[in-house]
């Protein structure tokens, strides 16, 4: 069995599945910038998990600056993913949610996705979202095409790496184990969840491609249909990450799915801004995964 985050298998795992359902519900406007969670006790009953569960990812995503806890008032968002657009229909004051870029890109018959990252976190988080509402039968894509660019997992990357350890070597160790985790458990899971769809019948074909590049990711990009992009830089800051139950180690990290992120779009003007900026990053795109992924 891949052991989870604390070390002891299952357990670990609903700590993870817990964050996960929390991040996205706040990225996808369920849970507002300042609004409250719901209670523990109601957290706990609905996601079917302890209090301790909920306590522990709640801390997590704590460390990661999405929520405050304030004792005897309740734990409130005061992080949002921002995405600046001036291109997609329904931007408000130039932004939009990355829920909504996705929901436009899968209203066509053709999902095309190309993505460079550090993890598949975020990917995973927002296609689910929109396989959901291809169950629900708001959204009818007859094919799905992902290719993810990964870094090499044996690059000695400058995260996420201990700040202050007397045993730093062994700790960053662990914390890259931990990150590698993340990505395989969310890689396999997107697989999954596309091949499952194809079974349902829900979508004629789907598939998911991965190869792994030796770059340092210091930004992520998203290209869909070869007309749009998302675009913005991975924020080192140190934060605390819980290794274990009892093991809170304070690190150099980046945080992907809270990134800020810039929207492009095609348009029939190859001169324009957007035209520019996504034949340009898609020529790279293509020429990294040609050249260098493997």
């Amino acid at each position: 069995m891949v052991k989870g985050r604390d070390g002891n298998g299952g357990g670990g795992r609903e700590v993870i599945r817990v964050a996960d359902e929390l991040r996205s519900r706040i990225t996808e406007g369920r849970y507002p910038l300042n609004s409250m969670l719901p209670p523990q006790r109601a957290l706990a009953e609905e996601l079917s998990v302890s209090r301790d569960t909920i306590q522990r990812a709640l801390a997590e995503l704590a460390s990661e600056s999405w929520i405050a806890p304030r004792q005897g008032s309740g734990t409130r968002v005061i992080k949002t993913q921002r995405v600046q657009s001036y291109t997609l229909p329904g931007a408000r004051a130039g932004r939009v949610t990355l829920r909504e870029c996705f929901d436009e890109v899968f209203a066509g018959e053709e999902v095309v996705l190309d993505v460079f990252t550090f993890t598949s976190q975020s990917l995973d988080t927002q296609v689910k979202g929109q396989l959901e509402r291809v169950r629900s039968g708001l959204v009818a894509p007859r094919r799905i095409i992902v290719r993810m660019l990964l870094p090499d997992e044996s690059l000695d990357l400058p995260f996420p790496r201990a700040l202050h350890d007397d045993n730093s070597a062994d700790v960053n160790a662990r914390l890259r184990e931990r990150a590698l985790d993340i990505t395989h458990r969310h890689s396999e899971s997107l697989a999954l969840e596309l091949r499952q769809l194809v079974a349902e019948g829900l979508v004629k074909s789907a598939d998911l491609s991965i190869r792994h590049v030796p770059l340092v990711p210091v930004f992520k990009i998203y290209l869909m249909n070869r007309t749009q992009a998302l675009h913005g830089p991975y924020e080192v800051k140190p934060r605390p990450i819980i290794l274990s139950s009892s093991e809170t180690v304070e690190a150099l990290d980046v945080l992907g799915l809270g990134a800020s992120l810039t929207h492009y779009a095609r348009d029939e003007n190859p001169d324009s801004r957007g035209s520019v900026f996504v034949v340009t990053w898609q020529r790279w795109f293509d020429s990294v995964w040609k050249y260098l992924a493997v």
